[in-house]
């Protein structure tokens, strides 16, 4: 039975909105007014560290997205409308919640993401399973039986940073955005917790929990969320399938048209790409489909005829993005209702793009995401910027490992001010957010401490996640500022 009031509604952790449009606008006003969000802008999306303003940041790229899921969702709420179900699913009077949480999810969506883009999610976790995990096994040696299950879930947690947890995290803790649950719900794009194992192939939800969508510190929260509009465990809410697929959807011409602002390549390198993939996409899969072919030629040989130099790329970019995402628009939305009750159950195991890998969209799908992949992702500019981006957030890492070396009792000490041995750490810790410090402390606080040792264990997991709290939350060009202040050059 699809319901959706049961998914979109007013509840919220503290201070209630009982009108659904005003919860809505109270979470809009809330999203677009945090730090977190404006400090997008100056976050990579492909290429770390660009003084071009013209290419995307994750902040431009966040709002292509959200235009993407307006579109989607619009058009899913024509097509029922259409088919005369508005009421049936309890839908009439919740279309501009329906749009407006799938939109605000789109902006969300990339909140937690690190500097450096997506590579500097590696970086981490490489650095914390080598450098970090090694102060933990410093500082308490010996476990004993009661707490080896609790150890082992908080090492895969630390070592599993991603920023979609982080994004959860942010909003409950970091920011503290009281947002609506059914906001929430839908930015937890994978329903998995990072302390836990990954899934087996068999797992009927393996695809939504194949990356961390939470950590272990929003466990609880997370929990409450889902019980709260009735989502089972390892299930996820229904328009974050829209965000998902508005996201899939803007990378496909967007990371292209940055590359040639690059100089990555031309419009003429572009077309003979795509004429080489299209072949070798066909033979794989044993078909002879020209959809994304005949559409590229079309506006190619239009952009020659009707453009001069400097503007041929311009209009055979905004023609063929246009085209592709009307079309991709409306099969996402057909998807969606094809599948209506698995979607809104949250079983759908797959993105709603991948529904049918041989149609002529995934066809075409996977000739632009081939190019990017080959002339774009494997640029060896692109990649030396990564590695730049991975030395310097190692480097800030290195330089805040002191606080990790710390006992339980000496941290514990510096967050109350007082003085311990470790002149290092006493230095290291003014330059912390003090939000994320408030955060830390109300975790400890909420801690029971008559087993010293499991407390000790949690303890060092919430000071591992200030750290990361704060060196993933910079903006490039800080993290960059930052590194060369600590490390003297």
């Amino acid at each position: 039975m699809i319901d959706y009031k049961k998914k979109l509604n007013t509840s919220r952790e503290v201070y209630p909105i009982n009108d659904i449009d005003n919860s809505v606008e109270s979470d809009r006003g809330r999203i677009i007014s945090t730090p977190a969000f404006r400090r997008l802008q100056k976050r990579t999306q492909v290429f770390p560290l660009e003084l071009n303003a013209a290419v995307r940041s994750r902040l431009t790229h966040s709002i292509e997205v959200q235009q993407n899921s307006r579109y989607i969702a619009k058009t899913i709420l024509d097509e029922i409308k259409k088919q005369g179900n508005l009421e049936k699913y309890n839908l009439d009077s919740l279309e501009n919640a329906f749009v407006s949480i799938s939109e605000m999810s789109s902006l969300l969506h990339d909140i937690g993401n690190p500097p450096f883009g997506h590579f500097a999610e590696l970086s981490i976790n490489n650095w914390m399973k080598n450098d970090g995990i090694a102060c933990l096994e410093k500082l308490y040696p010996n476990i004993n039986e009661d707490n080896i299950e609790i150890k082992k879930e908080l090492v895969r947690d630390i070592t599993n940073f991603d920023g979609n947890a982080q994004a959860i995290r942010i909003i409950k803790y970091l920011q503290r955005l009281n947002l609506s649950y059914s906001q929430i719900a839908s930015v937890l794009k994978y329903t998995r917790g990072a302390f836990e194992e990954k899934p087996e192939s068999s797992d009927n939800l393996n695809y939504l929990k194949k990356k961390p969508g939470f950590y272990y510190s929003e466990k609880d929260f997370v929990k409450k969320v889902c019980e709260s509009l009735e989502i089972e465990k390892g299930c996820r809410f229904p328009l974050t399938y829209i965000m998902e697929a508005a996201d899939d959807i803007s990378y496909l011409t967007a990371d292209i048209e940055d590359a040639v602002d690059k100089g990555v390549f031309t419009l003429d390198d572009l077309y003979i790409y795509v004429l080489k993939e299209c072949k070798q996409v066909n033979e794989k899969y044993e078909k002879d489909e020209t959809f994304l072919l005949d559409l590229i030629k079309r506006y190619y040989n239009k952009a020659k005829e009707q453009e001069d130099e400097p503007y041929q790329f311009n209009l055979f970019l905004t023609l063929t993005r246009a085209s592709l995402i009307n079309n991709l628009v409306k099969y996402v939305a057909k998807v969606y209702l094809t599948n209506h009750q698995e979607i809104f159950d949250g079983t759908f195991n797959k993105a709603l793009l991948d529904f049918d890998k041989t149609n002529k969209y995934s066809l075409a799908i996977e000739v632009l995401q081939n190019i990017s992949i080959k002339y774009i992702y494997n640029n060896k500019e692109k990649q030396a910027l990564e590695l730049k981006g991975h030395a310097i957030l190692h480097g800030l890492l290195n330089c805040y490992k002191p606080i990790l070396e710390l006992s339980s009792e000496d941290f514990l000490k510096l967050v109350c001010k007082k003085r311990i041995d470790c002149f290092v750490s006493a230095r290291l810790i003014g330059r912390l957010s003090s939000k994320h410090i408030v955060a830390y402390s109300k975790a400890i606080e909420e801690l029971n401490k008559d087993d010293e040792q499991r407390f000790n264990l949690l303890e060092w997991y919430y000071r591992a996640r200030l750290i990361v709290d704060y060196i993933s939350g910079m903006t490039d060009d800080f993290a960059l500022d930052e590194y060369r202040t600590l490390s003297a050059i």
